[in-house]
């Protein structure tokens, strides 16, 4: 059994990320060391000012948040992290607030990390899940962050894992990552949780055709949602062939996925969800701490990418060959992979292989 932590008394206080807040934000040493202390207190506002700092992509702002990142470190890692995901209108808001109020019942503190899809073409998002989520907004031991995917893969904001250690150290004993939707990018969820959710549809036959095969491949448990009223049938006979689907896909060996049925409207089946997360972190043992190391191994890799990609794009030489280097590739009088080559060449300060 995951038992919560004692309970304090949490100011109801809420904050949504914003651009203008976020590039209005004042940090020295003093405040960032400051910070922390309210972090490691509980203060809400603290956690959101320091979520807004992590998210900025300004260089002097990415120093103090590293900087506050590694005061907090030996505070956080003490949460159980869930990844929950599923195709559109399957009822994800409507189960993480049921779930939520759930365990805010049973005394944990809970934060969700909700991530809006960006538009690709304006780069802005709604950023609706405090309203979508209105009951578990305004419990005190839950803190609902909103932040936009932009264009990171994975359905998952590019600094989710820097919130999540934050919310950790603030004291939240579970911290829920809800990625934007079923896509073959959004197994990088897996990649910071320790176990994985996937909600579901009472539809069978051809549902899974519509999911792809990796993010079902990585999924701890599956929940078929909605799960009520002239439904019960269909979540019943879609629940049999998951599991059918599932012996194809997975094999034996190892944790066999369970299927689920939970109806998060009515409320009914959350809290055999959590019992059965309960098993998975107690069969799983030493094998989520290695799970943990690999996924750090992962980010560290991933931040090299990142931040490659973030000077190459920075550096002038690049800067001044791209845009003709791409109107010569988008016109089809050069290839991609000698273009490339040539950027990498003006980054590099030397001639690189053919």
């Amino acid at each position: 059994m995951i038992r919560p932590p004692n309970r304090q008394a949490w100011p109801n206080r809420l904050a949504f990320p914003t651009q203008n807040r976020r590039e209005g934000l004042q940090v020295t040493a003093d405040t960032i060391e400051a910070m922390a202390t309210q972090i490691r207190g509980s203060d809400r506002r603290a956690l959101a000012r320091a979520i807004t700092l992590v998210e900025s992509r300004r260089a002097d702002h990415r120093e103090r948040a590293e900087a506050l990142l590694e005061m907090l470190a030996p505070a956080s890692g003490g949460a159980v992290r869930i990844g929950i995901s599923g195709p559109p209108g399957v009822g994800k808001s409507t189960f993480i607030e049921a779930f939520g109020l759930h365990l805010t019942g049973q005394g944990h503190r809970v934060a969700v990390l909700a991530v809006d899809p960006s538009s690709q073409r304006s780069g802005g998002s709604i950023l609706g899940d405090k309203t979508r989520m209105e009951l578990l907004t305004r419990d005190p031991a839950a803190f609902i962050r909103p932040s936009p995917a932009g264009s990171t893969l994975g359905g998952v904001a590019r600094r989710t894992r820097e919130t999540l250690l934050l919310c950790e150290a603030a004291g939240y004993d579970v911290v829920i990552v809800e990625t934007v939707g079923v896509g073959q990018s959004e197994t990088a969820v897996a990649q910071m949780v320790d176990v994985f959710l996937l909600l579901l549809l009472p539809g069978a036959g051809d549902e899974l055709q519509g999911i792809k095969r990796g993010i079902v491949e990585v999924a701890d448990i599956l929940v078929v949602n909605k799960a009520d009223g002239d439904q019960k049938g269909a979540a019943n006979h879609a629940a049999a062939e998951y599991r059918h689907a599932l012996a194809l896909l997975r094999g034996s060996g190892g944790w066999p996925p369970p299927v689920l049925q939970c109806s998060a409207l009515e409320n009914r089946g959350i809290d055999a969800v959590w019992e059965m997360i309960g098993k998975f972190r107690a069969q799983r043992g030493e094998a989520l701490a290695e799970r943990r190391a690999e996924q750090a191994r992962s980010w560290l890799w991933r931040e090299l990418g990142d931040g490659l990609l973030d000077a190459l794009r920075g550096h002038p030489a690049v800067a001044a060959a791209l845009p003709g280097l791409e109107a010569e590739v988008a016109a089809g009088r050069l290839l991609p992979t000698a273009a490339a080559r040539r950027l990498l060449e003006r980054f590099l300060g030397a001639d690189t292989p053919d």
